[in-house]
């Protein structure tokens, strides 16, 4: 009798479930058609695809550019573009993160295609053309200025900012490594921004922006910048470049504090000795526009080495790509008065606790004791009062937490802050990134790029990263309300969280995200800083 009635329910269900599928309208969550998603630019219209609500645009031309000079216009199209899918990447060498199993299962690099036209921006909007004037936020992506691209890691993705918080979030590649910043300046005028044309791109995508994101239901008068590790370091660059201010309205600088910019002497005899390399020279030069990336790669990588050796041996800062400060484009690195030119936009400054000595194994000492008799090894005298400073600055961690406390970027953090606050303007507001990431049995701890899926609202996209357990939903809750926020308005705030006062003489305030347990600290680990920098 009860698998009758069990057989008969069952039945009854099923075509009730049959019925109603077919009276009740299917719900369109996904929706690729060209007519539903065609959006207009400056330069052409473009189609893409609508995720829950969330109309995306990938691989759209922001500008375009010979090898070596300076971006331009991109040109215009009269057919509907298909941006459905990422664009090009700049090139670079070959990713080797993938050799390590846990990293490469814990970051999940994306490494796309590589291509040389990689000018290129995403978009996520809930609306087009719709009257809105929808907060912006822009991100550069991190991998110093060698590496990386927009869709590099998933935490990138902005669909789930943009729906939260009803902003428009871009994402942008630009040329990096020797195709962004070998300056060829020596050999005329054509090639006069040569070591800086990559920060050139991100300005140009800034331009793109304040011209063309009304279209998607932006706002260009409230434009905020943001970006991690060498992200940040751009951060940084648009606040000292003269031609970047008024593309942008706030900005967020994560683990990216203490860059410098390239020495100009050195970065020109980089771009010499590379020529030299090359076989060219004044007359010739401009064969250097088709010499295969991979051979120019391998000479101006070499041409690197030399002379940073050369520097090194007179104990001089050599070169690396990035940024070659001392030009018109850009005279100095959030230095020497290009610091105030962008004093008047509100700035959000952080780093993780642990950033790159988070998955460093525990060290023998079991006991504080212990812990001072092995720092003295290193600190000498003083390691006895950083072991104490410590113990007050984070009272609840473990012995082993010491050994991974990072005081590389915290301390440049802090120094960043305190640059603002010379230059007055708007307020700079810090954080502090200390949770530990419960993946891989917590091995990761609070690393280096593990604060960006929790900003992005993505801690569900980026699960191998933040575990995605329900006290990490709840800690990216809290911090992608204060992104958003920040966007709106200039003030990070979650009501989640106490009230998050700024970086003053007076109150050195922090933020410390840490899962359930956030708290506002004040000048916690000054003496700790203090201590280091001695």
């Amino acid at each position: 009798m009860r698998l009758r009635l069990f057989v008969v329910a069952l039945f009854l269900t099923v075509i009730t479930t049959m019925t109603a599928c077919k009276e009740s309208p299917r719900v369109v969550v996904f929706d690729s058609s060209t007519e539903a998603t065609t959006a207009d630019t400056k330069y052409g219209k473009v189609a893409g695809f609508i995720d829950n609500g969330v109309y995306t645009y990938k691989g759209i031309p922001y500008a375009e550019a010979s090898r070596f000079e300076a971006p331009h216009a991109p040109a215009a199209w009269t057919n509907i573009r298909s941006s459905r899918h990422w664009g090009p990447v700049c090139p670079q060498a070959p990713n080797t993160g993938w050799r390590n199993d846990e990293g490469a299962f814990f970051y999940q690099w994306n490494d796309g295609f590589q291509r040389e036209d990689c000018l290129r921006l995403n978009v996520w909007t809930k609306g087009l053309n719709d009257g809105k004037k929808r907060p912006v936020l822009v991100w550069f992506h991190g991998g110093g200025f060698t590496s990386g691209s927009g869709q590099e890691h998933p935490g990138y993705n902005g669909r789930n900012l943009a729906d939260k918080g009803d902003v428009v979030v871009v994402t942008i590649n630009h040329r990096l490594n020797v195709l962004g910043h070998l300056d060829l300046s020596d050999f005329g005028d054509k090639y006069k921004y040569s070591g800086n044309v990559g920060l050139l791109d991100i300005i140009s995508s800034l331009e793109w922006v304040r011209d063309n994101i009304a279209y998607f239901g932006g706002d260009p008068d409230n434009v905020t910048i943001f970006g991690q590790s060498g992200g940040g370091a751009k951060v940084t660059s648009m606040l000292s470049m003269p031609s970047a201010q008024g593309l942008f309205h706030r900005a967020m600088v994560m683990s990216g504090s203490g860059a410098r910019g390239a020495n100009k002497d050195a970065a020109r005899e980089v771009g010499r000795r590379t020529a030299e390399l090359l076989g060219l020279n004044e007359n010739n030069i401009d064969e250097i526009q088709s010499v295969p990336y991979e051979q120019l790669l391998t000479a101006g990588n070499q041409a690197v080495r030399e002379v940073s050796q050369k520097y090194a041996a007179n104990n001089q800062r050599g070169f690396s790509w990035g940024p070659v400060v001392g030009g018109e484009e850009l005279p100095a690195f959030f230095d020497e008065g290009a610091e105030l030119l962008a004093k008047d936009v509100p700035l959000m400054i952080g780093c993780t606790l642990n950033e790159f000595v988070a998955s460093n194994k525990p060290k023998s000492a079991t006991t504080w004791d212990e812990a001072k008799a092995e720092l003295r090894e290193s600190m000498g005298p003083k390691a006895d009062k950083y072991v104490d400073e410590f113990r007050k600055a984070y009272p609840n961690d473990p012995v082993e937490a010491i050994f991974r406390l990072d005081m590389r970027v915290r301390p440049a953090v802090v120094a960043q802050a305190e640059k603002r606050l010379v230059s007055g303007g708007a307020p700079v507001y810090l954080y502090l990134f200390g949770y530990q990431l419960p993946t891989m049995d917590g091995d990761f701890h609070a690393t280096h790029n593990s604060d960006i899926a929790f900003y992005f609202n993505n801690v569900a996209v980026s699960a191998q990263m933040t575990g995605a357990t329900e006290e990490g939903f709840r800690l990216g809750d809290k911090m992608s309300d204060v992104l958003i926020n920040f966007a709106k308005s200039g003030a990070p705030s979650s009501s989640a969280l106490p009230e998050w006062k700024p970086f003053t003489e007076t109150g050195r305030y922090t933020m410390f995200f840490n899962g359930d347990d956030c708290r506002l600290l004040d000048n916690h680990d000054g003496e700790l800083i203090k201590i280091y920098n001695e």
